[in-house]
């Protein structure tokens, strides 16, 4: 269905699409990376809301506005990382050609894999496409990968700059922003920012050991660490009027500056802000390319999505494993590559196609395995492991983690009980026989059967210290090389 509206010096055209009802869209005209003549020095934020119920997906203009200086690459302006189930595309009105792009991620996206959208429920979603203003008319255009893995289209707007519907003014700034560390200019850099949510005036102190301490975390691991230099770290103090963040199943209710809280999709431990507008227009004091929150809390939480957001929570005795965790999903769209954990979604798809997270096969071909120039000769694809054994103790753990929490125990048990299964995991499965070593590891993308992971053990994996695995590594480079090059 198209809908056209014009609102005097703005045209808006918007193209709702059925499940599997669109045609697919061509790349660019072009084979040349587009340069940056066509943009200001500044950020236009699109921002829509996306709404859904089973079978149908509509998006929808929300407004248009300033969100700060350019903070992006002014080289690298096409994404050719093939990384996200979605992808947005800026395209000159003048010469229909390609001029920006990037892969993304989204809450919806996740939302529509679980059971209460597949029982026909409708909710909607905000969310906001980040890119450097155009100093003509663009369309902008959004791609869904489809049952086959191809990006189709979903929806299409054009957006005149110049238009008096398009709020070119900056937001006031909110929070104070202070610099953690800086390598050099933003556009050159790798740009991350960090907020915190439910901490006090009075404990602001503390929000700035925390981020200090989070960012140690990160570039002590591979390949942040040799690649420091890439990036640059900011962060904005931001109190909340009472420490905390939303907890619903514990009635610890609260209604913060950035909306964060626990029990998304009802998952216990699954913790996002679902306030974007908010979130972005306090963003918007800094430039940016990724965006981390840290929660003011101890109970066991955290959550990433590709080019969105990633949360953790600081005081629970994992937190510098989730922080990791989770910013190599939003950074990179790492894959989780556990299975024996409770998920939100909905698994166990009959039919599997290989999957375009970098982490993560299917295996339809050994022989031509994605990442074999890192299997070592002699490792065999699939490679064995001691399988129903690592089996058996997660579903021994997750049993005694689901008691605590249905009896609101005290965090310390549950700290308790996850280092002992750390203890016992980082021991089993560093004794696995190809320990160490690139192959294809069956158990993966939370499917027992059917899918792979690169290596045994991985921080994609499990809890254990261990870092992320060579093909990890290798995708979080490539994404570095596209905000830094």
């Amino acid at each position: 269905m198209l809908t056209t509206f014009r609102l005097a010096g703005l045209v808006l055209v918007g193209v709702v699409a059925m499940a599997g009802f669109a045609a697919a869209q061509s790349s660019s005209s072009s084979d040349s990376e587009p340069s940056f003549v066509p943009f200001l020095d500044k950020t236009m934020r699109l921002d829509f809301y996306h709404t859904g119920v089973e079978g149908r997906e509509i998006l929808s203009l929300d407004r248009v506005v300033s969100d700060g200086p350019w903070a992006g690459s002014r080289t690298k302006l096409i994404d050719d990382t093939n990384l996200g189930p979605y992808l947005f595309e800026v395209i000159d009105r003048a010469t229909n050609r390609i001029i920006y792009s990037r892969g993304f991620a989204s809450i919806y996206g996740e939302w529509e894999t679980t059971a209460e959208a597949r029982q026909g429920v409708a909710r909607t979603f905000h969310e906001s496409l980040r890119f450097p203003w155009p100093k003509a008319p663009v369309q902008v255009v959004v791609k869904k990968r489809d049952a086959q893995n191809a990006f189709r289209e979903v929806w299409s707007t054009l957006v005149d700059p110049a238009s008096r519907f398009v709020t070119a003014a900056e937001s006031a700034p909110q929070g104070r922003v202070w610099t953690v560390f800086e390598n050099g200019p933003a556009a050159t850099k790798v740009d991350l920012l960090i907020l915190g949510d439910g901490y006090s005036e009075a404990e602001l102190p503390k929000f700035h050991k925390d981020v200090e301490r989070m960012v140690k975390v990160l570039f002590e691991h591979e390949p942040f660490k040799s690649r420091r230099s890439d990036f640059n770290v900011r962060a904005i103090d931001l109190p909340t009027p009472k420490s905390g963040v939303n907890r619903p199943r514990t009635g610890d209710f609260r209604r913060t500056p950035l909306g964060v809280s626990y029990n998304i999709f009802d998952s216990e431990r699954y913790a996002l802000t679902l306030d974007n507008r908010s979130v972005r227009d306090i963003a918007a004091a800094a430039p940016y390319d990724f965006l981390e929150i840290l929660i003011n809390e101890e109970h066991y939480g955290g959550g990433g999505i590709f080019n969105d957001h990633a949360t953790a929570a600081v005081d629970t005795a994992f937190a510098e494993y989730i922080f990791v965790h989770e910013f190599g999903h939003h950074f990179a769209a790492l894959a989780d590559e556990y299975y024996t954990s409770d998920v939100a979604y909905e698994t166990g798809g009959a039919e599997r196609l290989e999957p375009w997270e970098p982490n993560v096969t299917a295996l339809e071909d050994p022989a031509n395995l994605k990442w074999k120039d890192l299997v070592e000769p002699g490792t065999p694809v699939p490679t064995p492991w001691e399988k129903a054994v690592y089996e058996e103790k997660s579903r021994e753990v997750q049993e005694k983690r689901q008691r605590l929490r249905a009896a609101n125990a005290p965090e310390s048990e549950m700290n308790a009980l996850l280092t002992s299964e750390r203890e016992w995991s980082t021991a089993f499965l560093g004794k696995q026989a190809h320990a160490g070593k690139v192959g294809a590891f069956e158990g993966a993308a939370y499917e027992p059967k059917g899918l792979y992971r690169p290596e045994v053990d991985c921080i994609m994996f499990s809890r254990d210290q261990v870092g992320f695995c060579r093909v990890c590594q290798r995708a979080i480079s490539r994404v570095i090389d596209l905000y830094s090059r």
